[in-house]
């Protein structure tokens, strides 16, 4: 029995279907920055869907995010990134593949969390300036990550961490660094922190990971 969409934003590409991506959005929420995400990698191709971990909440300051992200519990956030993919690899016209995941900042450590816990389901991890403690060794992923140079955050040795972890763990893994940067230079609504040439950069980046995956 195919699975039902959970809350979230689906976007699929002209064609009717393309290879499955899971979109985990940062602590803002699932806002209209990620669903633009979903879009763009539906305009590309793919069959893109964002859970929304926050079930219908959206932060617009730190503080709101914070608020938010501490009232996230780790088994909530388990079962609806396990929902999200069970949807993306039985209930689309994909039915039966593995899925990307592309995480953004706290979403980052979802994907790793979930690559981890998932290894048949999952077979690439794109990373946007996020990490996390995860025990890789049962994970079959690659992985990409794009991280800033001036992150309050996520400092460069938490970066250096996670990347020698991966390899000792035999995974694939590119890491980028973006001079100048800071957190959430992807996103554009974050006009503190947007940066347009690496988030272009980043971008095809992307789009070439996920399309030789």
């Amino acid at each position: 029995m195919a699975a039902s969409q959970p809350e979230g934003y689906l976007a699929t590409p002209s064609a009717g279907s393309g290879a499955p991506v899971l979109v985990l959005h940062a602590w803002w929420g699932l806002n209209d920055t990620m669903k633009r995400i979903c879009d763009r990698l539906a305009e590309a191709g793919f069959t893109a869907f964002a859970p929304d971990i926050y079930h219908g909440k959206v932060a617009y300051t730190i503080e709101g995010a914070e608020t938010l992200a501490k009232a996230l519990d780790d088994e909530s956030l388990q079962a609806d990134t396990a929902n999200a993919i069970d949807f993306l690899v039985e209930g689309t016209d994909d039915a039966g593949r593995s899925v990307a995941v592309v995480g953004f900042s706290m979403g980052a450590y979802a994907a790793l969390e979930l690559a981890a816990a998932d290894p048949e389901r999952i077979h690439s991890v794109v990373l946007f300036y996020g990490t996390g403690f995860t025990e890789h060794g049962e994970s079959r992923a690659a992985y990409l990550g794009h991280f800033a140079e001036n992150d309050d955050f996520e400092p460069k040795s938490s970066v250096d961490e996670l990347e020698e972890s991966l390899k000792a763990a035999g995974r694939p893994v590119s890491f980028y660094t973006y001079p100048g940067t800071g957190h959430w230079f992807f996103e554009a609504d974050r006009a503190d922190a947007y940066d347009q040439a690496a988030a272009e950069l980043a971008w095809k980046r992307t789009l070439e990971f996920l399309k030789s995956s």
